[in-house]
């Protein structure tokens, strides 16, 4: 996702929503997953949360990952009796495989996966360290990685992979170098994996939002004011004027993991409200 602080605004309706008497064909729409199993990595706040209630309102069984217990189980019980909880920390191979290992030990084989745990740190270019990019470069790149490489036995034929991008990695802003360098890594070997995993009938994609309310933010060390007035100065980049909610992009993960989608591969759609495109 883009990297910025953002502004506490209250929580949008979700783009999905439909209010009033839903027709056949939407009807058919809203249950796009049904009989499916999916599993959203960073699924207890933020964007994987909003898509992992997403996937469960259209009829998928969803597995969810995280690295809190508590806000991990906070989260396995709006999902529903079918949903499963595992803690894994991103950018751990061994918890990658050991994560592999519990999806099989519970049976379950995978029509879907959301890659959307990573980290976001911020500093200028003179202060950024070897230990911010090891944690940035092992969470959001070696981990989503080998998390894919140890799911793609647990695969069905037909199976779409999503990976949480970021607009940062075309626009330059400062203070961004290395989250953005390591969104273009990702966006680099998911072109690569694509045109591997395409025999097997998977396809893998990108989706990169652009500001977004996520709990995220919150974790980038800024206080109260230094996060409202950059947000107020990144609105202004904005073309629609506004930040993005979780539920918008979730729709957009949805989107790149249902069948309709199946002629989109290898691609990158850029979530943004315009921004870093207009």
């Amino acid at each position: 996702m883009f990297v910025a602080p953002v502004v506490r605004q209250g929580r949008a309706p979700r783009a999905s929503c439909v209010h009033g008497q839903l027709t056949g064909s939407q009807e058919n729409i809203m249950q796009r997953f049904e009989g499916k199993t999916v599993l959203v990595t960073g699924g207890n706040s933020g964007i994987g949360l909003a898509a992992a209630k997403a996937f469960a309102a259209e009829g998928a069984r969803v597995i969810i990952t995280g690295r809190d217990a508590q806000t991990l189980e906070a989260a396995r019980q709006t999902l529903g009796a079918g949903a499963l909880a595992i803690r894994n920390e991103a950018g751990s191979v061994a918890s990658a495989r050991a994560l592999a290992d519990a999806i099989a030990s519970a049976g379950a084989r995978l029509d879907a996966v959301f890659i959307n745990a990573g980290v976001a740190k911020l500093a200028p270019f003179a202060d950024s360290d070897e230990a911010m990019w090891d944690l940035v470069f092992n969470t959001n790149v070696k981990g989503a990685y080998f998390q894919i490489q140890s799911l793609v036995p647990l695969l069905n034929r037909g199976a779409s992979i999503v990976i949480n991008g970021s607009i940062n990695a075309h626009i330059g802003m400062p203070g961004s170098s290395v989250y953005a360098a390591s969104k273009a890594a990702v966006n680099s070997f998911a072109k690569t994996l694509s045109a591997e995993l395409l025999p097997h009938g998977v396809r893998v994609n990108v989706v990169s939002p652009g500001p977004v309310q996520t709990p995220l933010y919150g974790k980038l060390g800024f206080d109260a004011a230094t996060l409202d007035e950059t947000a107020e100065k990144i609105k202004g980049l904005v073309p629609v004027g506004r930040f993005g909610t979780p539920d918008e992009i979730a729709s957009t993960v949805l989107h790149l993991s249902a069948p309709e989608s199946a002629f989109i591969v290898g691609a990158e759609i850029i979530a943004s409200g315009g921004m870093g495109l207009l």
